[in-house]
């Protein structure tokens, strides 16, 4: 429950449409959010709100800078052809779910406000806010899902079950990608004969060469990390007598990259669910490697869902709050009845415009 509800709890006579409403939810849920940590995917792709559905963004061909043409004084300058540069337009998918507060907590709420019992009533309406809280953790989760899809893949793939589907293809350059084990490339999971280090520095190479940026950080599992931690190319190089026996922490590691390539990882092993209590799937997948470059890689975009653009100048039975950038809280008063139904919905897409200076490989398949 929010502070200022909590204040005003008992202030006057209240109902259930007073304290179970968009507003409070959003404060409850803004203050329960302060201290957490954020997604990776939110660093890397910052929110921006914009209006509508449709995503567009300019995306520089290779990432490479175009060479002004030579001109002479006096005369007039030469047109370019917008070669190099392209737009990429698309419509962003709406994601939308919905709870009702159930007659039992309904009749408790009513009889415990008739009581003034403030004790028991703070649990069950922060319950009921923690409930809603799940529903905009749910797009969090799903704008998660899809920046950690752009960096393993390239490509954003949204699926369900009798609803709508999305595909999206990023066109992440063929020669920045790789696979390894191919009779020509050795996996990184066989410990003894990898040499990631080397296959680091070509892929950073590639990079450079064909956009004039050198990646400098990476993302991973932990899975994957591990593969480093026992790699013996690694090991000797850190110490030709006695690495195949040291015990390698991550700090080592992490140094040792840093001073031998220049690069900094992300270790990136956070969870969710698809269903409740259903199984739990990484954001990003094992077995694959990501080099990214320095600052943001692009936007994770908000666009206007339905009930903000129709229902938060008011004049309804529905109050309408935002939070994380583009995220739409609504509740809805039910007369008959009584009830009150909160739906959390989001329009949002990343757009990235740094793909062209990133590398994405499978380390094991």
């Amino acid at each position: 429950m929010s502070k200022r509800m909590n204040l005003q709890l008992f202030a006057g006579e209240q109902t259930i449409f007073d304290m179970v409403n968009a507003k409070e939810i959003a404060t409850y849920w803004t203050e329960a959010s302060e201290n957490k940590v954020p997604y990776l995917g939110a660093t890397l792709f910052p929110a921006k709100k914009q209006l509508g559905l449709d995503l567009s963004w300019i995306k520089g061909a290779q990432g490479l800078p175009v060479a002004l043409t030579p001109s002479a004084f006096d005369t007039k300058a030469t047109l370019r052809d917008r070669i190099g540069v392209k737009k990429i337009e698309t419509e962003m998918p709406f994601f939308r779910e919905a709870m009702r507060i159930g007659e039992k907590d309904r009749q408790e709420i009513n009889k415990l406000l008739a009581a003034s019992n403030r004790a028991t009533l703070e649990p069950i309406l922060n319950r009921i806010f923690d409930d809603a809280g799940n529903l905009i953790s749910g797009a969090e989760v799903q704008a998660e899902r899809m920046r950690m899809q752009l960096l393993s893949t390239g490509k954003i793939k949204i699926t369900a079950e009798n609803r709508m589907s999305y595909d999206y293809d990023y066109k992440l350059p063929a020669l920045h990608k790789a696979t390894l084990g191919d009779g020509e490339t050795v996996k990184w999971s066989d410990a003894a004969t990898a040499t990631p280090v080397q296959d680091i520095q070509g892929w950073q190479d590639t990079v450079e060469e064909d956009t004039g940026i050198r990646p400098t950080r990476a993302v991973c599992t932990r899975k994957t990390w591990n593969y480093l931690l026992v790699n013996k190319s690694i090991r000797l190089d850190m110490d030709p007598i006695g690495g195949e026996n040291r015990i390698m922490t991550d700090a080592m590691l992490q140094q040792y990259l840093s001073t031998k390539l220049g690069l900094s990882v992300a270790v990136y092993n956070k969870k969710y669910h698809v269903t409740l209590g259903g199984a739990s799937y990484l954001f990003f997948p094992d077995d694959v490697f990501t080099l990214i470059p320095e600052g943001s890689l692009g936007n994770t975009y908000y666009g206007t869902t339905p009930e903000e653009s129709d229902l938060l100048s008011g004049g309804t039975d529905a109050e309408v709050s935002i939070v994380n950038t583009g995220v739409a809280v609504t509740t809805i008063k039910e007369p008959h009845p009584v009830n009150v139904i909160t739906v959390v919905s989001a329009i949002t897409l990343p757009s990235f415009e740094a793909i062209d200076a990133i590398f994405v490989a499978t380390v094991h398949s």
